[in-house]
């Protein structure tokens, strides 16, 4: 998808069209493109925010999953459960 293309998709979604919002979540999904997916969270989108926790656990992004869980995400606060039922150390070692 050019870059043009992706520009008009974000006009669409700022304009509230949820099939353009859905299209780029996929589309920053698949491009491991945290920021986008956060700018689209923040714009309200829960797929963004389910794509975000997926890649900070794939990821192993520690830092991103704890913000996530802070700001009430409640995938993000059951990808910190299993890596603490994994490890319950408080350091990690």
């Amino acid at each position: 998808m050019s870059d043009a293309e992706i520009a008009y998709l974000r006009e669409r979604a700022a304009r509230g069209d949820e099939d353009a919002a859905a299209q780029l979540v996929e589309l920053a999904g698949e491009r491991l493109d945290s920021y986008d997916l956060k700018l689209l969270a923040e714009n309200g989108s829960t797929d963004a925010m389910d794509e975000l926790v997926q890649l900070a656990a794939e990821e192993g992004d520690l830092d991103e999953t704890v913000r996530l869980a802070a700001a009430g995400d409640q995938d993000a606060v059951e990808v910190l459960d299993d890596l603490y039922d994994e490890d319950p150390t408080e350091d990690g070692t």
